[in-house]
This record gives structure tokens, C-alpha cells and sequence, in this order.
């Protein structure tokens, strides 16, 4: 039997290979939380934090629309995780379970809108939404971003309802259900991983896109927080201590949330993987 045991050189060369590629991941957030804490007169010191202040957070909470940015983020960041989540989840099961005309030109059609990078995309729907007199309104950033989201969702839950066996569905068509009530109860219960990953994807999608925000609002009560921080950073003013703060409370939702989906996800993945 071959010894797989790794040479002493080999190790060093990994464990060392991994250490950087931790302190290149970590450096840049860790910076940001930092300087949050900085006098606005040290922003750019490369010293730790010598006098530490919460001068920053409070002047972002109290001295600008923060929680106004916060309210309209919440507020489209809901309504799209929800619809993107549903609209992804019953398209990858129509396509997964049933066979029906134009099922291959409707895949090949999600899949293509992938390809077209934002700022393509950013005059023909400002086009579209100044006809629909959607402008300035949060409707306009939760159909762009389920546009955005909801492809790629779709195909990702197609082939997550193609690992479930279709026996589950027999069974409750057996039971005298029909096909969305098969879906809402014995199919959407085991796709919980998908569910979540879609759900997290969805989210981060809306929470921190910019270019589409900045386009379709204008106004600072009406912007979101991704394009609230643009403010605190622009050809007239750089107020770094403000956005470091901004981006650090902007951080902890999305880091809530990706705590939520890894647990769900490797919990999925863990119950399926024991399964008999």
C-alpha cells in the first residue's frame, strides 16, 4: 500500500500557501472595522486604533439618512428574496418534473440572460421603467434584481429537484394531491439546501448592488444603502470614517444571513447524505 503521507516540505509549502490566502481574505474586512473606529483625522494612519471612537457610527446614525437607506434596502431586499425565492422555486420544479412545449428554448432563454453584464442592461430597463413610471419607485429595483436573480435560481433548483425522486410526487398524487400541493408539501420540505442557498443569493443580489440603485433613484431618502454610501465618498466630499462605519452595520445583515443559509445548507446536506 502506498505511503500518502506528505513530505515535510509539502506541508509547510501548504500550510504556508494557506496562511496567506487567509490573510488576504481577512485583511481588507478586518481594515474596514479598524478604521469605523478611527478619529476622522487618522483615517488614513497605517497605526491600530490609538484612540478608539464610536464618533463615526454615531454621526452615521444620527447626521445622515442611514436608517432611511436601511428602511428601503429592508424593504426591497424582502420583497425580492421572497418572490425571486418562489418564482425560482416553482420554475425549477415545472422544469424538473413536467415536459412541455418550448420547456428547452425557456432553459436556453434563462440561461443567455446570464450573459449580458450590467451595464448593458442598465439603459434598455432605465428605458423601460421611466415608460412604466416606475422611477424613484422600489418596484423598479425588485423587478430588475428578480431579473437578475431569478435565472440563474431557477436552473439551480431545477437540478436540485432533479436529485429528489420522483417517487415522492407519485406518492402524493396517490394521495390525492395535486401538483402544487405536491410541490408546497412533500417537495419544498426536502429542498430546504436549495432553498436557502436561493434565498441567500437572492438576498446579496438586492443588499449590496449599486449600479442599478444608483440609476433608478435619485435623492438621498429614496436611495438604498449600497448606493447611500456614495455619498460618504465622491468627487466632493471623502469622509472615509463615515463610510468605514456605514459599511461595517451595512456587513452584519449579510453576514446573519449567510450564517443562516451554511447552517441550513450543511444541515441539508448532512440529513442526506446519513440517509438510507
Amino acid at each position: 500500500m502506498r505511503d500518502r503521507r506528505r513530505s515535510p516540505l509539502a506541508s509547510v509549502g501548504l500550510h504556508t500557501t494557506l496562511v496567506i490566502a487567509s490573510a488576504v481574505a481577512v485583511f481588507p474586512p478586518l481594515w474596514l472595522l479598524v478604521t469605523s473606529f478611527k478619529p476622522k483625522s487618522e483615517a488614513f494612519s497605517t497605526d491600530v486604533v490609538k484612540n478608539p471612537t464610536l464618533a463615526n457610527y454615531a454621526h452615521v446614525l444620527n447626521d445622515t439618512e442611514f436608517l432611511t437607506w436601511f428602511g428601503n434596502s429592508l424593504f426591497i431586499v424582502v420583497f425580492t428574496t421572497i418572490l425571486g425565492v418562489f418564482i425560482a422555486a416553482t420554475t425549477g420544479y415545472a422544469v424538473s418534473r413536467f415536459r412541455f412545449p418550448g420547456m428547452r428554448p425557456l432553459m436556453w432563454l434563462l440561461l443567455i440572460t446570464q450573459m449580458f453584464p450590467v451595464a448593458i442592461l442598465i439603459v434598455p430597463l432605465y428605458n423601460i421603467m421611466s415608460t412604466l413610471g416606475w422611477l424613484n419607485q422600489p418596484i423598479s429595483l425588485i423587478v430588475t434584481y428578480l431579473t437578475v436573480a431569478v435565472p440563474f435560481c431557477a436552473w439551480m433548483m431545477k437540478g436540485f429537484f432533479d436529485t429528489i425522486p420522483v417517487e415522492i410526487d407519485e406518492s402524493g398524487r396517490v394521495d390525492g394531491l395535486n401538483p402544487f400541493g405536491t410541490f408546497w408539501r412533500l417537495v419544498v420540505p426536502l429542498a430546504k439546501p436549495g432553498l436557502a442557498v436561493t434565498a441567500f443569493y437572492t438576498f446579496i443580489t438586492a443588499w449590496a448592488e449599486v449600479a442599478y440603485a444608483s440609476a433608478f433613484m435619485t435623492g438621498e431618502k429614496n436611495l438604498t444603502l449600497a448606493a447611500g454610501l456614495q455619498t460618504f465618498v465622491n468627487q466632493y466630499t471623502s469622509d472615509w470614517g463615515s463610510m468605514t462605519a456605514a459599511a461595517v452595520m451595512i456587513a452584519i445583515p449579510a453576514a446573519l444571513v449567510f450564517s443562516w443559509a451554511q447552517r441550513h445548507l450543511v444541515a441539508g446536506l448532512t440529513a442526506g447524505a446519513t440517509k438510507s
